[in-house]
């Protein structure tokens, strides 16, 4: 999924209806949403958010949706404690302080610790914009995840396509300037020239963000979400 940087569209969105069932606490030396630790540590997913970070109400809904499908749930601040900012303005800064060489050391070390000292016998991850690259630099062969799933990515290079080496869902909106028709067509290519376990999902009628931050009154909008997340546990639960 090589992808544009982050763009106007990265910071448009809806916000959902619920209350939260889990909580934050500090594991690994982050601060970490978690829930469904009932379940055990067989079966973890991590997720990698966002541009609005670990406590944005969206996406602790969806960390309870994959509880209740019997998996521990993860959602560490890779953004120090430094989401994006409610008047959000020009990203350009706000990237600046967010960059490779800053959230990679956040995100790399996590994984590392979840694996080494929870030891799930199954380990994945879902990753969301902005979150996807640093999901895709741990589905290396080296990497500590067992699989992968990404929507509307971005930042992400070809070269890191190229190292995937871990079975990978991607969830893909028909309007997307950021992981656009040309890079989505690019990326199924180098899937399929390096062997990968992939499957891509294109839904009709949304557009970037719709799995964490779409509209859900829109009936189209709500099906895409949910069937994104649908597809993301039935890819996971083959391995």
């Amino acid at each position: 999924m090589a992808s544009n940087p982050p763009g106007a569209c990265c910071i448009q969105g809806s916000l959902h209806e619920g209350t939260p069932v889990g909580t934050h606490k500090t594991l690994f030396g982050l601060d970490t949403y978690q829930v469904g630790a009932e379940h055990g540590d067989e079966r973890i997913i991590v997720i990698v958010t966002d541009i609005y970070g670990h406590k944005y109400n969206n996406v602790l809904l969806i960390a309870d949706a994959l509880a209740k499908q019997k998996y521990h749930v993860l959602i560490p601040d890779i953004l120090k404690s430094d989401p994006v900012p409610a008047t959000h303005g020009d990203l350009s800064e706000w990237l600046g302080n967010h960059g490779p060489d800053v959230t990679s050391p956040i995100v790399d070390p996590f994984l590392a610790a979840v694996k080494k000292e929870l030891k799930p016998k199954f380990f994945g991850a879902i990753g969301y914009c902005y979150g996807a690259k640093y999901l895709i630099h741990n589905l290396t062969k080296e990497g500590p995840l067992d699989a992968g799933a990404v929507a509307h990515p971005s930042f992400v290079t070809l070269d890191e396509v190229k190292a995937i080496a871990k079975p990978i869902i991607i969830s893909a909106a028909q309007t997307d300037p950021i992981f656009t028709v040309e890079l989505r067509h690019q990326t199924e290519l180098e899937l399929t020239k390096i062997g990968a376990r992939y499957q891509i999902d294109l839904f009709s009628g949304v557009v970037h963000g719709f799995t964490v931050r779409g509209d859900i009154t829109d009936p189209i909008v709500k099906f895409a979400k949910e069937q994104a997340l649908a597809d993301q546990i039935a890819f996971f639960s083959q391995y």
